[in-house]
């Protein structure tokens, strides 16, 4: 038994060596990009906060985490193990705004291209469809198109402007739109409403299509978050004992919360894994 172990072993570890480089090449194709502190906090509608405050935040929610469970239970490794869920708690909060978002904002990009057309066949210029959008769009567009608006009033540069707006959007659907009215403004052409059209029933049929999945999906990666979440709960409902105090203050407690820190933080990645939807890349910034 103990042989075939080791062959396998062995035969895994040749393949892993033997794969060629191209294949390697396409396999990090296929990744998930990692996205900077910056990227993430301007997909979240919070660009105007810079990384290290955020950085410098989160330091302080884990340190007040630290000290309210030290003080609660006196027992250090509760509070070091709570004082880094503290510390990831910002982390995940901006991650679900910046869903919310981009869900948002996928459901309100097809009605914004609709009034970004109305604009460009009621013989507005593209800059002033654009900058309409401020007042006519929907709400949760109207931000990023409004700053778009008052830096062309100011530089009268469409193409800086685009660049500028594409940033503040920090949205896939976004850099498709500017990408097509850049080549619009550049090169000419009378296609371009019959692309918005298009692009706008596209974008529709997407966001219907995601939206009857992330409703199946919701209460299996809901149930999911309540069961990884339950059992530390309740850990901290017990620290108030002095038989749980004892028994983690013990070399022997702090490996079972090391140990069980490690369980959680890997079955939450498979669970964030599996139930990940395929998103769209950016083509812009």
């Amino acid at each position: 038994m103990g042989l075939l172990i080791g062959l396998t072993l062995g035969t895994g570890l040749f393949l892993v060596v033997a794969i060629p480089d191209a294949p390697r090449e396409r396999l990090a194709l296929l990744r998930p990009r990692r996205r900077s502190t910056t990227q993430k906090l301007a997909e979240a509608g919070m660009g105007s906060v810079t990384p290290g405050r955020f950085v410098a935040f989160r330091v302080a929610t884990g340190g007040l985490a630290f000290l309210v469970v030290e003080a609660f239970s006196s027992a250090l490794p509760l509070a070091v193990a709570f004082g880094l869920f503290g510390a990831q708690a910002p982390r995940s909060l901006l991650a679900r705004r910046a869903a919310t978002l981009a869900a948002a904002r996928r459901d309100a990009w097809p009605d914004a291209v609709d009034n970004l057309v109305s604009g460009v066949r009621a013989g507005l210029s593209l800059p002033e469809a654009l900058s309409s959008l401020a007042e006519t769009g929907p709400l949760d567009l109207r931000p990023p198109f409004a700053r778009f608006a008052e830096t062309y009033r100011a530089t009268g540069s469409f193409g800086r402007c685009l660049d500028r707006l594409a940033d503040d959007l920090a949205d896939p659907i976004g850099d498709r739109v500017i990408d097509a009215l850049r080549i619009a403004r550049e090169v000419g052409g009378t296609d371009l409403g019959t692309l918005l059209r298009t692009l706008a029933r596209f974008l529709r049929e997407d966001a219907r299509t995601r939206g009857e999945i992330e409703a199946r999906q919701s209460w299996t990666v809901n149930a999911a978050r309540v069961a990884l979440a339950a059992p530390w709960l309740v850990l901290l409902l017990l620290a108030s004992q002095s038989s749980t105090i004892s028994a983690y203050n013990s070399p022997t407690g702090a490996a079972v919360l090391v140990v069980g820190g490690a369980m959680s933080y890997v079955a939450y990645r498979v669970m964030r894994r599996v139930g990940r939807l395929p998103q769209e890349q950016r083509v812009l910034g």
